[in-house]
């Protein structure tokens, strides 16, 4: 095979910021997978680079010149990022490959723009990528393996890009890691849902941390499962044979149904400093926290019994909410989270807006199939800076009045004050601090609010909200713009709509094409 040069951008964030959560934070956010598609290719005996966007580097500068392929991951609110970035590589002869969240969910959309969208990605589909590293247009190729892959590239392979992206990291660094992949849970509005859960292997896994210990004196280690230790046993035993007991400090996402108190003694004998629980809903999904058929108050009187029992162990405790779900209804949904966070302060509360990416969930399909589904450019489709699904049970006044109020309760001064209280260790109660400060509390009070006063003043504004007309408002726009910089110039067509309904055409396709 020819010998190529190869670029790899991983789009950690869609525009610069100043505050002080993104300073603090933005280089831990990488992805691994644009570490493993670096590793794969340089397998195969090409010369690879590999650049990091988080809103302030120029992606030009970081990139040698002449490259023959560009590999690009992002999670879909970086959509047009990568689109533009596609667009000026493409104009230079370079073959785009996009991967990622955004090409799983909007792959019609994608391959507008790009010479290849893949989908699940394993070895195989980038040797079939190197191969050929032909242009497609108009229409780039779409292509997936059957299943995500066996096995990825460990810590001690992608080192050196690991070490690389933790010199940017200012203050906190985090190495992240993976044990499995997949969810066995069915939560019909979420992407891994329909991702078979595998754990890979732990041999691989023991033998990194150990390599961790060797490189860094304390290492922290974030794990980007999106259930971590769905097998409990198999994987603290795993860490527990490879370091010493509390070596390393962990930061985990998990289900409270795996959190019993033993399991959580065990991971506090284990380094685990922070964790984040799917709280997700006091009417739904009971199989994640364990609760069963459980609602309501009672729902939140055993949650937040379990939760406190976690944090007096445990420094930090993020707790993962779903809101505008079809089971929500009148007042009860936020006010009962009120109420959980009175019952526990220490939890910092993470609110995600009913979100729809494309056709990554099946859920997504039924509502495009209800007409509920609102053409939000790719820009804000992040879980908190739009809900692009009609509520079933609120008004959007209403839905966004509601939003104040259960923001400013859980970020207001004594609320900070109180879980700053409960927090242990200078970093949990600095990370609470900064995050409630910043835009994950105070910017998105600011943010609601003035998307509740455009509802009432911005007729374009209320109207595209209102699904009576499909015309993005010029506040909108002009914010993409604003985030882009140059790379505005570069957006294909400078366009910033794309097709809600894609999932559902496809689908229908699909149907017409089996019947003949």
């Amino acid at each position: 095979m020819q010998k190529l040069r190869i670029g790899v951008i991983d789009i950690v964030a869609n525009r610069p910021s100043r505050s002080s959560y993104a300073r603090f934070m933005r280089a831990n956010l990488a992805s691994i997978m644009g570490q493993v598609i670096a590793v794969w290719c340089e397998e195969e005996g090409h010369d690879v680079s590999l650049a990091y966007y988080s809103g302030y580097e120029n992606m030009v500068d970081d990139l040698p010149d002449n490259l023959d392929v560009l590999f690009i991951g992002a999670f879909t609110t970086s959509a047009h990022v990568a689109y533009a970035l596609s667009n000026k590589f493409r104009s230079s002869g370079v073959v785009t490959v996009l991967g990622g969240p955004h090409a799983r969910a909007y792959p019609q959309d994608a391959q507008k723009y790009f010479d290849y969208v893949v989908g699940f990605t394993d070895k195989q589909v980038v040797r079939d990528i190197l191969a050929d590293h032909s242009h497609h247009r108009p229409t780039g190729v779409y292509l997936s393996a059957l299943q995500q892959p066996d096995s990825l590239p460990g810590v001690r392979q992608r080192w050196k890009y690991i070490e690389r992206l933790l010199q940017e990291a200012p203050v906190v660094k985090i190495v992240p890691m993976l044990g499995s992949l997949g969810c066995p849970y069915s939560c019909s509005f979420c992407v891994d849902s329909v991702v078979k859960y595998q754990p890979l292997d732990f041999e691989e896994l023991k033998e990194d941390l150990r390599f961790l210990l060797k490189k860094m004196k304390r290492p922290r280690v974030a794990w980007h499962d999106p259930n971590f230790g769905i097998r409990f046993n198999d994987y603290l035993t795993a860490i527990e044979e490879a370091v010493p007991p509390d070596s390393i400090d962990f930061i985990a996402e998990s289900s409270l149904s795996l959190l019993s108190e033993q399991n959580v003694i065990r991971l506090k004998k284990n380094g685990f400093k922070a964790i984040l629980p799917g709280i997700e809903s006091w009417f739904d999904l009971g199989n994640k926290s364990k609760t069963g058929h459980t609602y309501g108050m009672e729902k939140v009187k055993r949650v937040s019994e379990q939760v406190n029992m976690i944090l007096s162990y445990l420094p930090y405790l993020q707790g993962n909410f779903v809101l505008g779900l079809d089971t929500d209804e009148g007042d009860e949904p936020f006010e009962l989270t009120k109420k959980f966070l009175d019952m526990s302060p220490g939890t910092f509360p993470a609110y995600s807006m009913l979100t729809a990416f494309g056709r990554s969930a099946p859920l997504n399909l039924e509502y495009q199939k209800e007409g509920r589904v609102l053409p939000f450019p790719f820009q804000f489709l992040n879980n908190s800076g739009a809900m692009n699904v009609i509520p079933k049970n609120y008004k959007w006044t209403d839905f966004f009045d509601k939003m104040i109020s259960l923001h400013e309760h859980s970020f207001s001064n004594k609320a900070i004050f109180r879980r700053f209280n409960v927090n242990r260790g200078w970093i949990p109660k600095a990370m609470n601090i900064v995050r409630a400060t910043s835009s994950e509390g105070w910017g998105k009070i600011k943010y609601f609010y003035d998307v509740r006063h455009r509802l009432d003043t911005d007729i374009a504004f209320r109207k595209f909200y209102e699904q009576e007309t499909t015309e993005v408002p010029p506040v909108l726009v002009n914010r993409i713009k604003n985030a882009m910089g140059p790379l505005w110039e570069w957006l294909p067509d400078r366009t910033v709509t794309h097709n809600p309904y894609s999932f559902l055409e496809w689908e229908e396709e699909k149907s017409i094409a089996s019947n003949g």
